[in-house]
């Protein structure tokens, strides 16, 4: 299929179709939410730093939880965990409701279940994706991620704008009703559409410990994830300051009420709903760096006419360009990231992007409400401004690259394990030597070739990896690593994929005919 057909090719698929209409209907009644709760606080108490922070509240359990979810989703239920999450968030929202229509939330309490619905969301979210992810071929995986951003930024257009309308005409706790209803549409697709069971395994379960150091290892020492990751965290941060300063904007800039601000959050949406539609276009003709250093153009320019406009009507423009940036670059940033990420880590990968996405986004909206309230509202977004066109200096750095099938596919390992007796499973450390003789003149192209190894032992659980010259025999090189456990290292041979296998095939390929690669385990005494 070509990378150009059109997005909503992939809802001919009746699960994708199933979870994502009820994703769509789930991310209104958030949009409502955070929207009825900002304009609370706004009214409440006047201030910008407490409007920012309920966009705090929202995003920083991303921040908190993302990483503990995502090794949830990738070694338990997947759908027990996102009922139990929805129903908690069905709970936080309704309670609310109630407090509202009795006038007896306080700003902390406002506060506290906004976070308290922000963890369901961020426990929910991981599985989610990998759900959605399965749910499709491999390669309409872009395709269903941006169908599910549209749907996202559509929310954010048509929920804002429906929660100020309904936050006018019949106040706050029927938004909250609104939303709750939203959450309960999303519990019913996930029970008839449910997650995919995990593939059954006779590897030792991981513990939520370990497995969020598995993903933090596999992130640190996988350059195209880690990349990704720090664009991802940057352009976020850098951004965050349109997004939490826009009730001020709309208070101090434009003087709107509670249904222009829905109006002037749903701008946002409406830019991000029209480059979805033609995302898949634009990606055929350009490159995907030149997608996101147009992207962070853009939205300093319009960060800055934000700012600066004044006319009501340039500020709406720079909103729905600065929507449309956001929609191009994050969706760009999120597919590159899950299809970079083989089967065993891919929760736990979008549950990176998540955290560097959504963390960034929490913590850079508290700092640029506290530098707002320090300099004033136009200082601060200029200064966003820079920052984000500041962000372009890291494609160097940090050079963003697609996924191929041969990285995340699973390869069988080259060896058996002889081993006299298998250890337990939580013995260890374990190190494992692997020896090559090789061809004198072959030394620099085999150490080459060898040291690339490095970056997939220690990405799967490695702890530590060296390259040793035999010094009775100088054509004998051992190549050595230390795993933590022996589950662990059952684990490191389950991740390898066709892509190592290809890389240790090269380095084989120097062993001269009559030679063959010998592996010693050794497991450490006690």
């Amino acid at each position: 299929m070509s990378r150009a057909a059109p997005v909503t090719h992939t809802l001919r698929h009746p699960t994708f179709r199933g979870l994502a209409t009820g994703g769509a209907i789930y991310f209104i009644g958030n949009a409502m939410q955070v929207m009825a709760a900002t304009w609370e606080m706004v009214e409440a108490t006047g201030s910008g730093f407490l409007a920012a922070l309920v966009q705090t509240a929202v995003f920083l359990p991303m921040f908190l939880l993302s990483l503990p979810a995502g090794v949830l989703a990738d070694t338990t239920d997947r759908r027990r965990l996102i009922v139990a999450a929805l129903v908690t968030q069905a709970v936080s929202v309704a309670l609310l409701a109630v407090l509202l229509a009795w006038e007896a939330v306080s700003p902390a309490a406002l506060l506290f279940l906004t976070f308290v619905g922000g963890c369901s969301t961020a426990l929910i979210t991981p599985a989610w994706n990998s759900t959605v992810a399965d749910s499709v071929p491999r390669e309409e995986l872009g395709q269903a991620i941006t169908v599910v951003s549209i749907a996202y930024n559509a929310a954010r257009a048509l929920g804002p704008t429906l929660g100020g309308f309904v936050f006018a005409q019949l106040g706050g706790p029927f938004v909250f009703f609104i939303a709750l209803v939203g959450t309960l549409v999303m519990l019913r697709s996930v029970r008839r559409h449910p997650p995919k069971p995990h593939p059954p395994s006779r590897l030792p379960a991981e513990r939520l410990w370990g497995g969020m150091l598995a993903a933090l290892r596999f992130a640190w020492h996988s350059q195209p994830i880690f990349a990704q990751l720090v664009r991802t965290a940057a352009y976020s941060a850098a951004g965050s300051a349109l997004w939490a300063l826009l009730p001020v904007i709309g208070q101090q800039r434009i003087g709107l009420g509670a249904s222009g601000f829905g109006l002037l959050m749903g701008s946002l949406g409406i830019g991000a709903v029209g480059a979805g539609l033609v995302i898949g276009r634009v990606r055929a003709r350009h490159s995907h760096e030149r997608i996101v250093a147009g992207g962070c153009a853009v939205f300093a320019l319009a960060t800055a006419a934000a700012a600066w406009s004044p006319w009501i009507g340039g500020i709406y423009a720079a909103l729905l360009a600065s929507g449309a940036a956001w929609m191009a670059v994050m969706s760009t940033f999120n597919t590159a990231t899950q299809s970079s990420a083989p089967p065993w880590v891919r929760a736990r990968a979008a549950a990176l992007h998540a955290l560097s996405a959504l963390g960034a986004f929490a913590l850079g909206s508290a700092l640029w409400g506290a530098v707002s309230g320090l300099v004033g509202l136009q200082a601060a977004l200029s200064a966003s401004a820079l920052a984000m066109a500041a962000g372009l200096l890291l494609v160097q750095p940090f050079p963003l690259r697609m996924g191929a099938a041969q990285d995340v596919t699973p390869a069988t390992p080259w060896h058996d394990l002889f081993v006299a007796e298998e250890p337990a499973p939580e013995a260890g450390p374990v190190a494992v030597e692997i020896a090559y003789r090789i061809r004198a003149e072959d030394e620099p192209a085999f150490l080459d070739a060898l040291s690339q190894l490095r970056a997939p032992r220690r990405r799967d659980g490695a702890t530590f990896w060296r390259i040793y010259r035999d010094l009775a025999d100088p054509t004998r090189f051992v190549e050595r690593f230390i795993v933590s456990s022996w589950a662990d290292y059952l684990h490191q041979r389950a991740r390898a994929t066709l892509a190592d296998q290809e890389l240790e095939a090269r380095v084989r390929a120097f062993v001269p005919p009559g030679e063959t690669v010998t592996m010693q385990h050794y497991i450490a005494e006690r």
